[in-house]
């Protein structure tokens, strides 16, 4: 098993999902996407969608079908997070299972290769939507204000991993996948 291949994502952005453009998607002839939602649409301790990401998914909503899916198992919360977005969502994911992706891959009707998953954990997110061919597209996490000072424990033992079997993360925008 090659886990260099399995948690490599296709496209590594410089910022958070907000960086993610309708250009970029076109680009990569990508029809879909399926968003984890915890640091990666908000900060895990947020019940609802800051303006920016609204107007973000208003947007994108015009080049890609949209579904929120997440390991947190708070269907309150992820429901109020994907209310505020008028998008639809899935809960108790279990990433890097593929049951729970392939119900949104499912409601949305589109080959696999032009749906993205996106999100901000290699090991969860990453994994899950190599394991189904989709394209991966990693971002920055979002965090509360006043608590960005803070480290990512499992984000960077990720990323030190991930380093130790081969895998490069540069931060910056490009394609890595051959």
């Amino acid at each position: 098993m090659d886990w260099n291949k399995l948690i490599q994502p296709d496209l590594i952005l410089e910022g958070s999902v907000l960086c993610l453009t309708p250009d970029v998607l076109q680009q990569h002839q990508i029809k879909g996407l399926v968003l984890d939602v915890d640091e990666t649409l908000v900060p895990f301790n947020v019940t609802e969608a800051s303006p920016d990401l609204q107007q973000w998914v208003a947007q994108t909503r015009e080049a890609a079908q949209m579904w929120l899916v997440s390991n947190n198992m708070s269907d309150t919360r992820i429901g109020s997070i994907a209310r505020s977005l008028n998008l639809p969502y899935i809960c108790g994911a279990v990433k890097p299972s593929r049951r729970k992706l392939r119900q949104a891959l499912a409601a949305m009707n589109l080959p696999v290769e032009h749906v993205a998953m996106v999100g901000d954990r290699l090991f969860t997110d990453m994994l899950a939507g190599n394991r189904l061919g989709m394209f991966t597209i990693l971002v920055e996490p979002f965090v509360t204000p006043g608590a960005a000072v803070r480290s990512h424990p499992i984000r960077n033992f990720e990323v030190l991993l991930s380093q130790f079997i081969g895998m490069s993360l540069p931060a910056q925008k490009q394609t890595l996948k051959k």
